[in-house]
Parts: C-alpha cells; structure tokens; sequence
C-alpha cells in the first residue's frame, strides 16, 4: 500500500525470522499455500453488494483509496482472499483433527471489515468468516472470539451482536480509531475499554475477573482469537504498555479455557502489530502458548 504505511509485507517476515531465531519453527507444522476464500463463505459475513465493489474498484495498476488509511493495489484482493481463507483451511484442519491449535500469519488483517465496508486496513473480515464457517459447516453452536488488538473490533462486533452462541471478549485502547465498543454493546459482547498506559498487570486482571468467569459460564466448543499485537509497550500506533510475557499469559489462560470445554480448539490469526521486533517477539510468544511448548 506503498512505504509509508505500517500494515506492510515485513510483518509477516518478522514473524517469520523470530520463528527460525527462536527455534519455534522446527517444532509447529506449517500447511504452507491455502486456497483463496470462495464467495460462499464470504456471503455469510459480508453482503453481495460490497463483494462486487471490491472486486470492480481493484485497480490493473496504481493504488485505490477506500479511505485514508486503507488502500488497494492490484494484489490486494488476491492477498485478502488467502487471508480469509487460511482462516477456513485452518477451521477445517482443528474440526477435522488434523491439528488442535492454528495460527494464521496473514495480511489484511480483518477486525475492522464491516458487512458492507473496507476500513482500517481491513477488507474481508477474517474472525468473522472462521466464525460463520465453523457455525455453518461444522454445526458449532457456542464459539467465543477474543480480541486483544488495540483496537475495537467493530466489524466483528457489528456481525456477531446478538448472535445466539457467539461471545465475544475484547478489551482495547479507548478512545482510539475507530472510536466504537464503549456505548451500550449488545449482551454477547464483553468490551472493555482502558485508558492509554493501561499495562499488563491491568490487562491480566480484567481477563482474570471479567473474561474467564463469562467463558467458563458459555463453555465454548471452540474459541476463537484477533491476536493484534500493537498493544505492545514499543508499538507507537497505541499507547498501552503490553510485552511478550502478557500475550503469553492470555494465551495461556486461553489454551486451559479450550482444554475445559472445546477439546482444545482455538484458532489465532494475525490482526495488527506494527513494530517489527515487538510483533516477531510477541507472535512467537503466543504461538508457543498456543503449542503449549
């Protein structure tokens, strides 16, 4: 989307690197290519009207501005629909037994993508297609999502409002882009906004006294995770003060929570994150947590 912008291709090669350094990658298996996403399981999230802008709006050559900050080149469609469906390939693979935990390194993220609308880097809603797919494919009839990106995951939040068998956690930085979650949210939905330098101390009691306690109470059959890393002390888009050793214990708490209830199923994918070293450091530490290595 051209060198100023910081959702770029050298997130996932950091994440890469911090794989090979750590000694991580020997250890996880990697399905490597994924089939691009089929309309069908699209059309479950977003609304048919919004598919066809997409793709009538993707330019031959050049950039197109959807808004400020989010912007297509020729391959970004391409790329949004791999993203989207490593989330499928990855439902199939966890509710077929071929792996108990996934995590999709992926770009575009997707928590922002509204039914009927690109923003904030966002096109195709990732979560929100995993969610419907495994609902509609696999018969799952109580998921919960997770998100601890910095941001609000309105998209997510818009499909999945009273939803029956879907909750949704979140806790994110307030106020910040995109200025939402803090009024009135539906009874599915546990948002909890926090002030700029909230830490991981604050961060492990709100999961510790506001999250577990309505999990264990809905008993998930599968969880499901927007694990964006930019609220990370040293990632400049937020200002709250997260570090490796906090992902790792949310993600831990996670793990136990699906061995409880969902034989062990949770689905991770890459939302933000935009230091590079932070995001290689925090992704692999939840990854190992998720591996439970």
């Amino acid at each position: 989307m051209g060198s100023w912008h910081p959702e770029s291709p050298d997130r996932l090669d950091a994440i890469s690197d911090q794989m090979l350094s750590s000694g991580l990658a020997s250890y996880v298996h990697d399905f490597g290519h994924v089939a691009p996403v089929t309309r069908e399981a699209l059309l479950r999230v977003h609304t048919a009207e919004y598919l066809d802008r997409l793709e009538s709006d993707s330019p031959r050559e050049g950039l197109h501005e959807i808004d400020d900050d989010t912007v297509m080149n020729p391959h970004t469609l391409e790329a949004a629909k791999h993203a989207a469906g490593a989330l499928v390939a990855a439902v199939d693979a966890v509710m077929q037994g071929q792996a108990t935990t996934s995590f999709c390194a992926v770009r575009p993220p997707g928590h922002h993508a509204l039914p009927g609308r690109a923003m904030g880097f966002c096109f195709y809603n990732n979560i929100g297609v995993a969610a419907a797919h495994a609902m509609a494919v696999y018969g799952v009839k109580r998921l919960a999502i997770i998100d601890f990106d910095v941001h609000h995951g309105n998209g997510t939040e818009v499909m999945f409002a009273n939803v029956p068998g879907v909750l949704m956690c979140s806790f994110f930085q307030h106020p910040l882009f995109p200025h939402t979650g803090a009024d009135h949210p539906a009874p599915n939905m546990l948002n909890v906004p926090v002030p700029a330098y909230t830490d991981g101390k604050a961060v492990r009691e709100i999961v510790r006294e506001q999250w577990l306690p309505r999990l264990e109470a809905h008993r998930p059959e599968l969880v499901l995770i927007s694990a964006g890393f930019d609220a990370h002390r040293e990632d400049d888009i937020g200002q709250m003060g997260l570090v490796e050793s906090d992902y790792a214990w949310i993600t831990t708490q996670l793990v136990e929570l699906a061995a409880r209830h969902a034989q062990g199923r949770i689905i991770s994918t890459l939302e933000g994150g935009y230091n590079l070293s932070a995001l290689g450091r925090s992704a692999v530490a939840h990854i190992r947590a998720l591996s439970a290595l």
